[in-house]
């Protein structure tokens, strides 16, 4: 059932078959650690009660699950024009840790390539994708041990997406799953939406 919706996502003009794959499989690994309940989301205990084969239908999205402030233009650019300092690194588990560094490499790949992918894959702004693109990939894992505090489940305020779509995996209706991954686009649309209404 997962290389059926994978190669469907597929088709879409802007995000390649290995991004969409990638992105699925960071969201496996993000699902297991909230599992662990190491993030304090509480989306672990919602976790808990899927199987393996339904923790993977939750992760294949074509989106990430995950968030690092990405839509914080301000934030990112701080912290990408040299605002790194190895005393503001927070004590966080080794598994929150390593995932954070495999994100930020996927996230650094992602927005060095062109076209839209970081914004639809990852939400990111045009100035946080453009403060990616200026970074070497050395400077990653300083900036893992920084931002490891950041990792939240995308749309945590969105309760009810995070039901249905936990909900949808849990029944053997891959077509009800679909929908509501298809309404996660729509969440990441709105993001992009200004916040103040645009005088004419």
């Amino acid at each position: 059932m997962q290389d059926a919706f994978s190669g469907g996502w597929a088709r879409e003009p802007h995000l390649s078959a290995e991004q969409l794959s990638s992105v699925s499989g960071l969201n496996r690994r993000f699902l297991d650690l909230a599992g662990k309940g190491v993030l304090s989301s509480g989306l672990g205990a919602r976790l808990t009660p899927l199987l393996p084969s339904q923790r993977a239908a939750v992760a294949d999205c074509p989106y990430a699950l995950f968030d690092l402030r990405f839509q914080d233009d301000a934030h990112w650019s701080g912290r990408l024009a040299g605002g790194l300092r190895v005393a503001d690194e927070p004590s966080v588990d080794e598994d929150t840790l390593d995932f954070v560094r495999l994100a930020l490499f996927y996230t650094w790949h992602v927005a060095s390539s062109a076209g839209l992918a970081a914004h639809l894959l990852l939400g990111m702004r045009a100035k946080t994708v453009d403060a990616f693109r200026h970074v070497s990939v050395d400077a990653l894992p300083a900036l893992a041990a920084t931002e490891a505090v950041n990792l939240t489940p995308r749309w945590s305020q969105h309760s009810a997406y995070w039901n249905a779509l936990i909900s949808a995996a849990a029944r053997p209706d891959p077509l009800a799953l679909r929908r509501v991954q298809l309404s996660g686009l729509q969440l990441a649309a709105a993001v992009q939406l200004p916040s103040e209404p645009r005088e004419v």
